[in-house]
């Protein structure tokens, strides 16, 4: 074997040796890519369950301070009719009293 036999061989199995090598790296860059999608995707995901939980939990609380904020409405009301009837009750001793008052100078 001389020379210029072995140099097409030596060219030849360069060249497929790089184009293997060539595919090794296009292939480990896909399934890195790959990963790297899916632990993103996975992030998000996660990320997305959370902010629901947390909305559900907001909107718990909203139903709970609206149950509350009812509730002291309702207080409010009978607080507001038992001053109304103390007024009154008020005003018709104050009356009563004007009247004693003025009854024995008639």
């Amino acid at each position: 074997m001389d020379l210029s036999s072995t140099i097409p061989i030596v060219v030849a199995a360069e060249a497929i040796s790089a184009v293997i090598f060539g595919y090794l790296g296009y292939a480990r860059g896909v399934k890195k890519e790959s990963m790297l999608d899916g632990q993103d995707k996975g992030s998000i995901e996660s990320d997305i369950k959370y902010i629901l939980r947390r909305t559900d939990d907001l909107l718990m609380e909203q139903k709970e301070t609206n149950k509350n904020f009812h509730t002291l409405s309702e207080r409010l009301a009978r607080v507001e009719e038992g001053t109304k009837l103390a007024h009154k009750r008020i005003d018709q001793l104050e009356k009563g009293e004007r009247r004693d008052v003025r009854s024995p100078c008639d």
